[in-house]
């Protein structure tokens, strides 16, 4: 059987509990430092928390330090892996290769996404150099996570949910280049969710004020089989800005949809972690924050609309009637000259809404609820428990505890007996375990049907049970260690250009002793890049239906240029790979 993770996204720690809670098997979360969302950084007390809660479950979690590392924080770096490592993290997810040059301790290393993993050969040399596990690029079709999947035998994680960047990840440079802010410095500005007018070469208008970079979010429900069938071992949940409300709706979610798929492939697959959830709730993603959906390029290379082209805000639901509407709930539409609107709920009344200022809804209108106070009151509170199944066994020398993960623990009976005056149910007393993570699955009463053990005498039974199965787990948790690095692995590349995130001496030394001959220094590094800062394999041309393939008589005048604010760019097209980039304007 394969085990099959189900990875979620962290916060702080109390978002990576209610992620376990809710069916995660591994979370990922960011350290105090260089983690690629700098608002979302934890300090070492938290995440050791995290890290116990977490392996209660044997679910893992994975600290983020993917961000580029400058030459002066080399040192800082090393130690803060050390730490790491010392409080059980499981693994660390990064993007600078300087890391695999550093003195670490020997804890697994993932290749981020950041490291642009979209090809079989590049995957390959990342397994060859030492890392545990790939997370993919997004922007890739079934078949391409197949033939990737083919070619390595460590696990390869891909993203199932949540935003998409429309760049390919870790080679944007357009918030670096625009604001100064490096997106591989954890610091992205998001400038591809701002409003963007499109001119031709002459200036002429096309579009004015669209949102011609924001995508709407991913959602690969209907493809969790097909990438399990393509070889893919963990599925990511975009959002470590996200609240706890989101995190538990979408975790919850994809565990149901896999625990659906696992039941129909018995033998098949397994999940990675132990325990079971219950939920108090039936997870919807479009109850949480979503631009609209879309399967992005998983089912053909040149999908249909894949943008949020009228706004970068949440879509939430659509609600077919205004009767399901509660006071103080939130909803959004568009006017009729196609601009987002969005009004709060004072009532209903005769079919009509009343809102909290005057507003007039189109014919025809499609409403959507972005805000569902019904649904907030709910998530707020404890949603999910998770408990893991143990059978027990009692005779006249103790009890057997055995539990889901095949550790077993035996307690002498060493409390006072007695001739039982009628028939007694230990049971009763032993399979109270609400206050714990187990739950009751078998029991077996091997006493002699004579025998009396008093309330008082099996409660303590159970208690030093329990206990003596949590230290068993401490003691047996699986670690794994850092993969060797092959010395002859050659890079798939000769040369690195800035947008390859060289940002060190040691990045450098590593790429050297795998066969790169030139390499740009980072983009972070140049006073005056004028590359290209996005690459995409998101048309705007195919979004808008002019094409220069599938519409050449609608082409408009290249090149084309789109303007948001002062920040102008240049558009490329290289229809041979069906890719856009953009370049600053000059």
């Amino acid at each position: 059987m394969r085990d099959i993770e189900l990875l979620a996204p962290a916060a702080d720690k109390h978002v990576a509990m209610a992620a376990i809670m809710h069916g995660a098997d591994a979370v990922y979360i960011g350290a105090s430092s260089h983690g690629a969302r700098h608002k979302a950084a934890n300090s070492l007390d938290d995440l050791r928390e995290t890290v116990d809660f977490a392996h209660q479950f044997r679910a893992k979690v994975y600290v983020t330090v993917n961000t580029l590392v400058f030459e002066h924080e080399l040192p800082q770096v090393e130690r803060l892996v050390w730490d790491l490592y010392h409080i059980g993290v499981d693994a660390i997810i990064v993007q600078d290769m300087s890391l695999l040059r550093l003195n670490l301790p020997p804890i697994p290393l993932h290749a981020s996404t950041q490291c642009d993993n979209r090809t079989p050969a590049k995957a390959r040399f990342l397994q060859d150099v030492g890392f545990s596990q790939i997370v993919l690029a997004r922007e890739l079709t079934v078949a391409e996570i197949r033939e990737i999947c083919r070619t390595v035998t460590i696990p390869v994680e891909c993203f199932v949910h949540g935003a998409l960047c429309v760049s390919y990840s870790g080679r944007c440079a357009a918030s670096q280049t625009a604001l100064g802010r490096s997106a591989n410095r954890g610091k992205c500005a998001q400038m591809c969710r701002m409003p963007y007018t499109l001119r031709d070469a002459d200036g002429n208008i096309i579009v004015k004020d669209k949102y011609l970079l924001s995508l709407r979010d991913f959602n690969a429900a209907d493809n969790m089989e097909a990438l399990l069938d393509a070889g893919v071992a963990s599925f990511k949940i975009e959002g470590r800005l996200k609240d706890a409300a989101y995190v538990k709706n979408v975790t919850a979610f994809y565990r149901r949809r896999l625990d659906e798929i696992f039941a129909a492939n018995p033998g098949k697959y397994r999940r990675s972690s132990c325990g079971e959830s219950s939920f108090s709730f039936d997870p919807l993603p479009e109850k949480s924050f979503n631009r609209g959906f879309t399967s992005y390029f998983l089912s053909r290379r040149r999908p249909g609309s894949m943008a949020s082209l009228l706004t970068p805000k949440s879509m939430g639901e659509t609600i077919g009637n205004v009767n399901d509407l509660h006071n103080g709930d939130g909803i959004s539409f568009f006017n009729a000259d196609g601009e987002y609107q969005g009004v709060n709920v004072n009532g209903i009344k005769d079919g009509r809404i009343i809102g909290s200022r005057p507003f007039r809804l189109p014919p025809g209108a499609v409403i959507h609820r972005t805000s569902d106070v019904a649904w907030q009151k709910l998530m707020a509170g404890d949603t999910a428990r998770r408990t893991i199944r143990v059978d027990m066994a009692l005779d006249e020398k103790g009890l057997t505890l055995t539990d889901e993960r095949g550790l077993e623990v035996r307690v002498a009976l060493d409390v006072t007996r007695d001739v039982a005056r009628r028939p007694m149910s230990p049971e009763r007393v032993l399979g109270k375990l609400g206050d714990t993570i187990y739950r009751l699955g078998d029991f077996e009463n091997n006493l002699e049907p004579t025998t009396f053990i008093p309330a008082s005498g099996l409660a303590a039974l159970r208690r030093r049970g329990v206990a003596l199965l949590d230290a068993a787990n401490r003691a047996s948790y699986p670690f794994e260690y850092r993969r060797q690095e092959d010395p002859a692995a050659t890079y798939p590349e000769e040369r690195l250009t800035a947008r390859d995130n060289v940002a060190n001496s040691l990045a450098r030394a590593f790429y050297s002793s795998h066969g790169v001959k030139e390499m740009e220094p980072a983009v972070e590094l140049q006073s005056d890049y004028r590359g290209a800062v996005m690459t995409t394999r998101y048309c705007i041309l195919r979004e808008l239906k002019i094409c220069r393939k599938e519409h050449p008589d609608k082409t408009p005048s290249q090149p084309l240029t789109i303007t948001t604010g002062p920040h102008s760019f240049r558009l490329a097209f290289d229809c041979a790979r069906c890719e856009m980039s953009l370049f600053p304007k000059q």
